[in-house]
């Protein structure tokens, strides 16, 4: 399995400005792998501590940050000589010692030469908590799913993933077919990497599906053991309702859908709770295309998108024919599918911050917006070979924006005003030369 963030982390150990690298991503995306495959491929030596595991561990920067003290231990916990210059240290489930976030300030001011990487399944709440987070002394790295490209790679269709990057569409246009059906394929199986693994070694959806169960009991799991008792029912009662808000042809996250008379007040902090875990999106609203976009979001509007497009399948129980054969009831949940797949491309690949729009009235709505060098970027998602987009043009028409983009299962195509990409290329929106 190759992930596209190896490139990142090797740029990070050749970088002279290194610093201490936090891996954030939700539960199982695979961020312990890929850090140690990282370390197997590029150290002589790899030092892995897992705090939860080794507990004793959890108490080891209490005392001090003690830098010469810590490496002793660390050699003697592991049996491993710890060299500067190879050898990568990895902290895993750092959130378990906060102590150990503490620490990573004097790693990187006493001892700059070491290479030192943490990550942890629930480290966006330990890191929200923090109250001595070490600002500006670590860097930030972000892990998501497999995207469209690893997928295929990961199904041994890497001369496909070659083929959409050289953007020659009429060759493209010639594997149309095969990119639909692994498209297809993708939207049941989705992007954690142990549901990618066992679908390329025996092509089961039934025992995707098995895995994408187990993932979902963690998460609720989550909940119960490490949310605040508070508001556990809460956070239940927002992620049990994410597949109803996006069965909607609004897809708003609206309050009432959970309980009638529910209120923002109620739900803040549950929702807050599940984008620190990384398990959701929250694509707030912008009143008008200007940059930057954040400054114009409105944050009482907002859709809510899993962090993976397989596991959304997996709540609606939506079996595979559904989706590979089509079906005349699940065109509105095809709609939300189709939008999360979106969605999840624009941040995995290039880790965009997205928004959307709809006009004071409602009578038009662009799916999704992106800034991307100095542009503001409509996206206006079609499930099939649709070429309508009146709520994109009518967006045009009103800001006059230079740049407008329908994706859809049609072939690429370019208008006056209108890019037509199609969803199985929507990775290439920044590398086309429009």
């Amino acid at each position: 399995m190759n992930r596209q963030k190896t490139y990142e982390l090797e740029a990070w150990k050749a970088s002279p400005n290194r610093k201490p690298l936090i891996l954030r991503g939700a539960r199982q995306v695979g961020k312990t792998w890929l850090l140690k495959e990282f370390g197997s491929k590029h150290y002589q030596n790899t030092v892995y501590i897992n705090f939860e595991k080794s507990k004793h561990l959890q108490s080891l920067f209490d005392e001090d940050f003690d830098i010469k003290r810590v490496l002793v231990a660390l050699q003697a916990e592991t049996g491993k000589t710890i060299s500067a210059h190879n050898t990568l240290i990895i902290f895993d489930e750092i959130q378990a010692a906060p102590n150990a976030i503490s620490a990573l300030k004097y790693f990187y001011e006493d001892a700059p030469q070491l290479h030192i990487v943490s990550a942890g399944s629930l480290l966006g709440v330990a890191l929200h908590a923090q109250t001595s987070f070490p600002v500006g002394k670590v860097q930030f790295m972000d892990l998501f799913p497999l995207s469209f490209h690893e997928f295929l790679e990961a199904l041994g269709e890497k001369s496909l993933t070659d083929i959409l990057l050289s953007n020659d569409w009429i060759l493209i246009k010639t594997f149309k077919p095969k990119y639909i059906e692994l498209l297809k394929q993708y939207y049941f199986v989705g992007g954690m990497p142990e549901a990618v693994v066992t679908f390329a070694k025996e092509f089961s959806f039934k025992d995707v599906r098995y895995v994408q169960q187990n993932i979902l009991d963690a998460y609720e799991w989550d909940f119960s053991k490490h949310a605040p008792v508070e508001i556990i029912s809460r956070i239940r009662m927002v992620w049990n309702s994410i597949p109803a808000q996006l069965a909607k042809e609004n897809r708003k996250f609206i309050y009432g859908v959970m309980k009638e008379g529910a209120r923002a007040k109620e739900f803040e902090q549950a929702i807050e709770w599940l984008v620190n875990c990384g398990q959701i999106h929250k694509v707030f609203r912008v009143a008008k295309p200007a940059i930057p976009l954040k400054a114009y979001e409105d944050r009482g509007a907002f859709k809510i998108f899993l962090v993976d497009i397989g596991l959304l399948a997996a709540m609606g129980s939506i079996d595979s024919k559904t989706i590979l054969e089509g079906n005349s009831i699940f065109n509105e949940f095809k709609g939300a599918l189709t939008e999360q797949y979106v969605l999840q491309q624009l941040i995995g690949d290039n880790n965009n911050s997205v928004f959307y729009w709809t006009a004071e009235n409602a009578s038009a709505e662009v799916d999704f917006l992106v800034q991307y060098d100095a542009r503001v970027i409509p996206i206006e998602v079609k499930a099939e070979e649709n070429l309508q987009a009146k709520s994109l043009k009518v967006f045009h028409q009103k800001y006059k924006t230079p740049l407008n983009v329908r994706t859809s299962m049609s072939d690429f195509r370019q208008q006056d005003w209108l890019v037509n990409l199609p969803l199985y290329a929507i990775s290439q929106l920044t590398s086309i030369n429009f």
